[in-house]
């Protein structure tokens, strides 16, 4: 991740935006952030929340289940609007948006633009239309197929300390498999170095 604050680069941003006209008529200090491949753009982890645009590339968002299952719910594009629920409600400890490729998104923090932003008819009405489009996606959405293992894989990378899962009898049952079936995957998954042993019921990923 890499923040841009160059005047001119900025701006020759926002006029090649096709929010212009809302970006435009802000009285906020906006600035670049651009991505790589497979970088978090937003997730629970972040320090603080941003409000961005998508200027060029693709993010897709998805939504990580206690039990590891990953449901897609959306693909953004140019112009696509990241942050905006932040607006309104504490980041959720489930969602994520990463960098399906190269990203550059124009931002700025929610807490210190928030009474700006929230004045402004126009933003208002962007918002509304981004939030009822994902409103609509999120009711055909479906979970992805996964097999156990990826599911375990998911579960820690996303929902334990460290990426370090600590006891197999409760993480099984989070999982909804057996204690013996957890314990086998991760022996395997030890095997093919995705994940190493730490101690007795406690392993990390790699």
């Amino acid at each position: 991740m890499k923040k841009i604050y160059e005047k001119k680069k900025v701006a020759a941003c926002i006029a090649d935006s096709i929010r212009r006209d809302v970006l435009d008529s802000l009285n906020v200090d906006f600035y670049l952030i651009t991505y790589e491949k497979g970088e978090l753009v937003s997730s629970p982890l972040q320090d603080e929340s941003l409000f961005q645009i998508v200027a060029e590339g693709s993010v897709n968002i998805y939504f990580i289940r206690d039990d590891g299952t990953r449901y897609s719910l959306s693909n953004g594009t140019t112009g696509y609007l990241l942050g905006d629920m932040d607006l309104f409600y504490e980041t959720s400890s489930n969602i994520y948006a990463e960098a399906a490729e190269r990203l550059t998104c124009i931002s700025c923090p929610v807490e210190q633009n928030r009474e700006t932003l929230l004045s402004s008819n126009p933003f208002l009405m962007l918002i509304c239309r981004s939030l009822s489009a994902k409103i609509g996606a999120m009711t055909t959405i479906d979970a992805a197929p996964a097999s156990l293992t990826e599911r375990v894989m998911s579960y820690m990378k996303y929902k334990c300390d460290d990426e370090t899962l600590k006891g197999i009898e409760q993480a099984a049952f989070r999982l909804h498999c057996s204690a013996r079936q957890l314990q086998r995957i991760l022996n395997q998954s030890e095997a093919a170095g995705l994940v190493e042993k730490l101690g007795k019921g406690t392993y990390r990923l790699v």
